[in-house]
């Protein structure tokens, strides 16, 4: 009778091994392996936008001269066209130079040099006349032609091109406001300005 009973209990563990999976068969007695770990996905580095460069470009504007009201006439265009003076500068506010004739109080707060913006490539600017700085604004002088030279090179080929047989008021140099500058009026009695600014506005 024991040896039966055994012979049972053998038959049944035999069966129950047979309806295990193969993959658990395999696995019998033998450590399980390790899943292998996942690589990590690589990122892709982000583009960085390109850098916007400023491509310099010779651009002509009006400069119109006034006998003293320049502040207001601008503050008229202003009214019109609209925008913000990115500068607005006084005789006063220049610095004293040898042999400069002290300047009246009205001559101080005249109007030296005002800017509007009308477009991205338009400006209009002026300022008032000063007899102190030998200057009187009539009818006919009141305008000039303002050039921004893309290079100072270009600043000075344009300089002695167009004032080839007119006459030079002040040469092209440096100035206390930064800019390569000079003035002109040629032979067709018509005035120029030329600048070249190394930080364009």
């Amino acid at each position: 009778m024991a040896k039966k009973k055994a012979k049972k209990i053998v038959k049944k563990a035999v069966k129950k091994t047979a309806k295990k999976p193969a993959s658990v068969k395999a696995s019998a007695g033998k450590p399980a392996k390790k899943a292998a770990p996942k690589k990590a996905a690589k990122k892709k580095p982000l583009k960085k936008p390109a850098a916007k460069t400023h491509k310099r470009t010779t651009t002509i504007s009006p400069y119109l001269t006034f006998p003293g009201n320049c502040e207001d006439a601008f503050n008229f265009y202003r009214s019109v066209f609209g925008g913000q003076f990115p500068y607005m500068g006084r005789f006063k506010d220049m610095p004293s130079m040898p042999g400069q004739p002290a300047l009246s109080e009205e001559d101080a707060n005249k109007i030296m040099h005002v800017s509007l913006p009308i477009s991205e490539e338009t400006i209009l600017m002026g300022s008032d006349s000063s007899e102190a700085f030998g200057h009187v604004t009539n009818i006919g002088n009141n305008f000039s032609i303002s050039i921004n030279a893309k290079s100072k090179d270009d600043a000075d080929r344009l300089f002695n091109g167009l004032s080839e047989g007119g006459h030079v008021v002040m040469p092209m140099d440096k100035t206390f406001w930064g800019s390569y500058f000079g003035m002109f009026t040629d032979k067709y009695k018509i005035q120029w300005l030329v600048s070249f600014d190394e930080r364009p506005m």
